[in-house]
């Protein structure tokens, strides 16, 4: 499997999230939830993997993100999604009455 770069978009105290960039584009995005006790996630990938590719990626994300943390965990639940991204929202792109701004 091909080097995975994980780019932070963000991070709380509880959670983080991550675009997933293989082969020097775009993969899939991550949310992590660190829990009491267990690790939720949510994993949206822009391509069809296979069953064996799959468990692979969860596999490396274990190891690369929730296991590197120092949150203890008694296990991971992650839900996979494949999607593709259509837009991208920012209040900085809007007017006040929902209209995009013009760019000039």
């Amino acid at each position: 499997m091909a080097e995975l770069i994980y780019q932070r978009q963000f991070r709380t105290p509880s959670s983080e999230s991550y675009i997933i960039q293989r082969d020097g584009r775009s993969f899939g995005h991550l949310d992590l939830h660190f829990g009491a006790t267990e690790v939720s996630g949510t994993l949206i990938l822009l391509e069809e993997q296979p069953d064996e590719e799959l468990l692979k990626l969860v596999d490396q994300i274990d190891e690369d993100l929730v296991v590197s943390s120092d949150t203890p965990r008694e296990d991971l639940l992650l839900t996979v999604f494949k999607g593709q991204e259509i837009a991208f929202y920012t209040d900085d792109l809007q007017r006040g009455d929902g209209e995009p701004v013009e760019e000039s």
